[in-house]
């Protein structure tokens, strides 16, 4: 089989199942593990896929810059923040991360609530505050424009201080192998630390993020307090990510 032929036979392949086991694809194609795991490394290199222990897993779209990732899921993305800004009670502390669904948590913020949000994204703010009664803590840092957050050490000091109820946190891959993954290592280590000061961490999840991988693992999927999808993600998804520890519960739609 032709380079070509195996490398659309592996994007097929993970399309449909989720996964590449390195080993097993070069029993089935008669070739070495060696000529499988060089072709996995040139589709990563192509950003086609992410490579694992072992083999491969999809690769998140979601790792995008922000421009990009405002055009991808916006249906969904309402979706998750109407639910993420209905989990919210009056008085609470809440860690809003960067990201469009948390721009749409922050825009479907009820008018009358009054709660204090906490983020260290500038986009996030402006749209939260918007609400009259909800007071914003900005975290401040060095801006990464990818995402349009605030990163570094300073931020994570600042973090050490807080005691939030809830921690909305962005990903861009959601598996239960690799767990809880994003593009930037830095990112991942802003978001860790914001995990740990929050007493419950919950992950609003578009489709193109579920049972992908990205680079850096933030923390394990089964230490979240909760991961919401949207409503019409398949059962046989909705299963799987269950079984890898984590309680998962489908957003509602509009329509109900």
């Amino acid at each position: 089989m032709l380079t070509a032929q195996r490398k659309k036979l592996i994007l097929s392949r993970l399309a449909a199942e989720g996964q590449i086991v390195a080993k097993d694809l070069a029993h089935e194609l008669a070739t070495s593990e060696d000529t499988i795991r060089r072709d996995l490394r040139e589709l990563a290199e192509a950003g086609k896929l992410q490579r694992v222990h072992g083999g491969a897993l999809p690769s998140s779209v979601a790792v995008a810059d922000l421009g990009v990732r405002e055009q991808v899921s916006h249906k969904d993305k309402s979706e998750l923040g109407r639910a993420g800004a209905s989990m919210i009670r009056p008085k609470q502390v809440v860690i809003l991360d960067g990201g469009t669904t948390a721009w749409q948590v922050a825009r479907h913020l009820a008018p009358d609530l009054r709660a204090t949000i906490v983020t260290h994204s500038p986009t996030v703010a402006v749209e939260a505050a918007k609400q009259p009664y909800v007071e914003i803590i900005m975290l401040g840092g060095r801006l990464f424009r990818h995402s349009m957050v605030n990163v570094g050490a300073a931020l994570i000091e600042a973090a050490s201080r807080l005691r939030a109820d809830i921690y909305f946190m962005g990903v861009t891959g959601v598996h239960p192998k690799t767990g809880l993954t994003t593009g930037d290592a830095e990112e991942a280590a802003v978001k860790h630390a914001l995990y740990e000061r929050a007493a419950e961490t919950i992950v609003l999840a578009s489709a193109e993020k579920l049972m992908a991988a990205s680079p850096f693992e933030i923390v394990p999927c089964e230490d979240i307090s909760l991961l919401v999808v949207p409503h019409k993600t398949p059962d046989r998804m909705v299963r799987t990510l269950r079984a890898g520890g984590v309680k998962v519960e489908r957003a509602r739609s509009k329509a109900t």
